[in-house]
């Protein structure tokens, strides 16, 4: 929003406040001005001139010999190339030592033999904007009226030396986007009163509702319209006062009457549009929902296709505006236009957003609309748009208004305790000095009983619950006095959470092993959403999905690490290691899925290379398990933890484990089934995923430190003939509850299925360390924990010793 400094003042005295203070009082109540600017600064020596003859150069073409007076004794001459240039005309002349935008400085010159004593200057020359100059003078010089005075300060005439303030607003703010809003504003940071236009003026004893009928059908949409008719106007150049005020606000000029509406859109922060009456052939005005594929040819000569959501303006046949967006090409005011509708409505801001949104045109009116308009501001913007064009239009402006209205506008009303407000800001606010914070805000108020209850004005809709309050309260008063206090209550020093430290020790432990992480979609297709699913529950899809490819939320990590090793063997990286923690999404029915943590892996090619020993080792089942194993040590869960043979689509029936924790299965450990690999072009891959939350919940025991053994520990390794489909790891858990507190470790260390041995037999080899901390064991302590250990896996397991 750019505020005039000047047009401020004619709303609230500004006689000792400067437009850089004004500012940093604005911003420290709450509304960021981004900057002030002036236009004239750097400018000066320009003045307005009188071109008394204008001549051809007789050596040039285009370029034209001018006497100009510029209120001085005598007149000078000024060489111009202009092509609009002609005797009589008012213009802005840069004399001689004059200075322009870019530090341009004017010196006598010679053009084709001829003096040249100054410049005549367009308003592009003079730092306006080339989109804000109009139309007739893009392409050359700028005319002033006939009565503006000889010799006067030009940029003072053009209010170019005016300051300009850039409002940096928040969507809630729409109330300052209009003079009278920042009016408002301003009015309570200075305290002072402000001062509203008058709206007197003539009409004719014929009626508006007799020249146009107004009917509403889609009444939620548009529960407020209402026309004006100003008939006999005459369309011309608007008055030079007015449109300095438009170019200030950065909006082109065009005619008096569309200006006109321009002006009341800032002045009121209300859009109007005005409609050529005689091109409402039917005499009314219909407000209703487009039909489905309805079209209309917009003021910018495009013609756009409408949807039945679309609010339109109609002659109750065909659409002649897109409510609160643009208006129709064809009912626009013209050069020829007599007879003026102007229209002054509220219309739903969500409808016009839409609208705005789904048809691609955003304008000034629309913005307004969006963010929502004050509905006691349409008949005033009305009135006073109806003021202006009998003014400075020549019009005359038919009695009482057309309209159609089904909303009743109550200003809302909000209780809040003085006693909240102080607490909340930290400040001892007496009634008094809340209530006069809102007088200044003229914004009704009164307090009982420790109660500020607060009749919020229609053109505040930012005010809605007891917090809007405090902040108008808290910024009214001045944020630089509200109190600095630290807090009183007990503080706890920053940290990481159990959850975070153990997330943040999974990953240093995933990288350690030599794993990079990933960080792969959360979305994938319809084919993949199940795959590798710890559980399977009912896909959750997008409603508006980026792709078909990215439609579903995903229930496994694994898909999408799969898609990273493939991607990467594709570019000849055939060994790649990567590992990703991120959520899952399963679905119970509800409105939204769970989301799950899980940990994921995958790993192809070599694991180690040493070319200088001719050593290698790819990656097989047991360096996926042995990076679980470690994670599961440096977790301390190790104890907790088992692995058993399991079976899952998409993994090698033959080397899958699934991992059990404390009884629960939380993972699964594999190869990627050789069908399934081949479909990614992937060589032997080894994934695996960890649900994470059963670890995450599991308190980590206190870190204790053991002794080194005073005291030698004695070994005994075994070999045990069973069954091919016994576990390993079901004999070495009867082992060790077997084995007591004797038993410090077992570890297997040889598996052997031979021709040696019998059919569907395998041979087992554990290494069992006994110790003592306290003191040196016994043989024949040793035998007898040994034969009790031999005992429990016969009985349990049916293995026996090899002999």
């Amino acid at each position: 929003m750019f505020v005039s400094y000047k047009w401020l003042e004619e709303y609230i005295d500004l006689t000792d406040v400067t437009p850089e203070e004004l500012a940093e009082k604005i911003t420290r109540s709450g509304i960021e001005v981004e900057g002030v600017e002036v236009p004239a600064e750097g400018i000066k020596n320009v003045v307005i001139g009188h071109v008394v003859s204008c001549e051809k150069h007789p050596e040039a073409d285009k370029l034209n010999i001018c006497q100009v007076d510029v209120g001085e004794d005598e007149n000078v001459q000024i060489i111009c190339g202009a092509p609009n240039v002609a005797e009589g005309q008012k213009v802005a002349v840069a004399k001689v030592g004059a200075v322009l935008p870019g530090n341009f400085k004017i010196k006598k010159a010679k053009l084709r033999g001829e003096a040249s004593h100054g410049m005549i200057c367009s308003l592009q020359e003079l730092g306006v904007e080339a989109k804000l100059v109009e139309k007739k003078y893009a392409e050359g010089i700028f005319n002033f009226p006939q009565n503006a005075e000889v010799g006067a300060d030009a940029l003072e005439a053009l209010m170019l030396d005016d300051a300009i303030l850039e409002l940096g607003l928040t969507p809630n703010r729409a109330d300052a986007m209009s003079m009278i809003g920042v009016a408002y504003e301003t009015g309570a940071i200075l305290d002072r009163p402000v001062k509203l236009p008058d709206l007197s003026y003539d009409t004719v004893s014929e009626k508006a509702e007799d020249a146009i009928k107004v009917s509403v059908e889609a009444t939620e949409e548009n529960p407020i319209y209402l026309a004006k008719v100003v008939k006999d106007v005459k369309v011309g150049e608007s008055p030079q006062w007015l449109k300095n005020r438009l170019v200030a606000a950065g909006i082109r000029p065009h005619n008096n009457v569309v200006d006109i509406t321009n002006y009341i859109l800032i002045e009121y922060g209300q859009p109007l549009h005005a409609f050529d009456l005689d091109q409402i052939k039917t005499g009314q005005i219909v407000v209703r929902l487009a039909k489905q594929g309805e079209k209309i040819k917009t003021l910018d000569e495009a013609e756009r296709t409408l949807s039945d959501n679309h609010l339109v303006i109609t002659n109750g046949e065909e659409p002649m505006a897109i409510a609160g967006v643009m208006g129709g090409y064809d009912s626009e005011v013209t050069d020829q236009t007599v007879n003026v509708v102007i229209e002054s409505a509220y219309f739903a801001p969500s409808s016009v957003r839409q609208t705005s949104k789904e048809i691609g045109l955003r304008s000034e009116a629309s913005s307004r609309f969006e963010k929502g308009v004050d509905p006691k501001r349409a008949a005033l913007a009305a009135e006073r748009a109806a003021q202006l064009m009998s003014l400075y239009a020549d019009g005359k402006v038919l009695s009482g208004t057309s309209a159609a209205e089904h909303m009743d506008i109550k200003e809302k009303v909000i209780s809040i305790s003085l006693e909240k407000i102080n607490r909340v800001t930290g400040t001892d606010l007496s009634e008094a000095d809340v209530l006069d914070i809102f007088r200044r805000l003229q914004i009704e108020a009164e307090a009982k009983d420790g109660i500020i209850t607060v009749s919020a004005p229609t053109r505040r809709g930012d005010l809605e619950i007891e917090e809007d309050l405090i902040e108008e309260v808290a910024r009214l008063y001045g944020y630089d006095n509200i109190p600095m206090t630290l807090p009183v209550h007990e503080t706890n020093p920053g940290g990481l959470s159990p959850r975070q430290q153990k997330r943040r020790l999974i990953r240093q432990t995933m990288e350690g092993a030599g794993l990079v992480q990933a960080v792969t979609y959360s979305l994938t297709n319809q084919q993949k959403v199940t795959e590798f699913a710890l559980e399977v529950k009912t896909p959750v899809e997008l409603m508006m999905p980026m792709s078909e490819e990215r439609s579903q939320l995903r229930q496994s990590i694994i898909p999408q690490l799969l898609e990273s090793v493939s991607y990467n063997s594709a570019r000849q990286k055939d060994s790649s290691a990567f590992y990703e923690t991120g959520s899952v999404f399963l679905s119970e029915g509800g409105e939204l899925p769970n989301e799950e943590e899980h940990l994921a892996g995958a790993l192809t090619g070599l694991w180690q290379l040493h070319p200088w020993q001719g050593e290698k080792k790819p990656v097989d089942f047991y360096v996926a398990k042995g990076i679980l194993d470690t994670l599961w040590e440096k977790l301390g869960v190790t104890e907790d933890i088992r692995y058993e043979a399991a079976k899952m689509d998409q993994l090698h029936p033959g080397r899958t484990a699934a991992v059990i924790y404390k009884g629960q299965p939380i993972g699964i450990v594999g190869q990627v089934h050789p069908v399934k690999a081949k479909e990614l072009d992937l060589k032997e891959t080894y994934v695996f995923e960890i649900k994470l939350e059963a670890i995450y919940q599991e308190e980590s025991a206190p870190l204790k430190y053991n002794a080194i053994p005073r005291y030698p520990s004695i070994s005994r390794d075994i070999a045990l003939v069973t069954d091919r489909d016994v576990a390993a790891g079901t004999i070495e858990s009867v082992i060790k509850q077997a084995g007591g507190t004797l038993l410090k470790q077992v570890q297997l260390f040889d598996l052997y299925q031979g021709d040696k041995m019998e059919e569907g037999k395998k041979s087992l080899a554990f290494s069992l360390t006994y110790m003592d901390p306290e003191r040196t064991l016994t043989d024949e302590e040793v035998v007898k924990a040994h034969t009790k250990v031999l005992e429990a896996v016969k009985q349990e397991t049916g293995a026996e010793l090899r002999s």
